[in-house]
């Protein structure tokens, strides 16, 4: 697994937009804002990185105000997609996911932040690292995404993908 970096440069992440909020029967348990019983997560450009900064409501709980296991297998499983849709400029799906647990993430001690990017390309696999580190900074969960990722043509016909300039807000990417 890659080692979060600080960031090098000053520049702010780049907010991305959704570019699927309004379209008919949009109801993604990852990334649709309306959602109400969805994760709601909202995603950043940080150089390779996309970045999803994310408030955990009680209600995803396991126990005694941890959040539970499979939200955080969740969690990554939809970062990897938005990876695929920035970095790779296509949709996927998922084919395999690992995630391991180093830690726990509490619901009551604020925002957790995601972070992942491309690690490599197997033919039409790509493979996605992610991390969760808890509100203090502290990497309390790793995970890998395998995504079968088509040609953007068929993304776009048959996923809905929007093309790369959807996702970048006006002045471009």
């Amino acid at each position: 697994m890659f080692k979060s970096k600080q960031p090098v440069n000053i520049l702010p992440m780049t907010k991305l937009n959704n570019p699927f909020t309004g379209v008919k029967d949009y109801n993604c348990f990852g990334c649709a804002p309306d959602n109400e019983h969805g994760l709601r997560m909202e995603f950043f450009e940080d150089g390779d990185d996309v970045v999803s900064l994310w408030d955990a409501p009680d209600y995803f709980q396991g126990y005694n105000y941890i959040l539970h296991g499979g939200v955080r297998a969740s969690l990554i499983d939809e970062l990897a997609a938005w990876v695929v849709f920035i970095k790779l400029k296509t949709a996927g799906y998922t084919t395999r996911l690992d995630v391991n647990y180093s830690g726990p993430v509490y619901t009551n001690r604020g925002r957790v932040e995601l972070r992942g990017r491309l690690k490599e390309m197997k033919k039409n696999i790509a493979v996605v690292e992610v991390e969760i580190l808890d509100e203090k900074g502290k990497i309390v969960t790793t995970g890998t995404a395998e995504y079968f990722t088509i040609p953007e043509r068929i993304a776009a016909k048959k996923m809905m993908y929007p093309g790369i300039d959807a996702f970048y807000p006006a002045s471009g990417n």
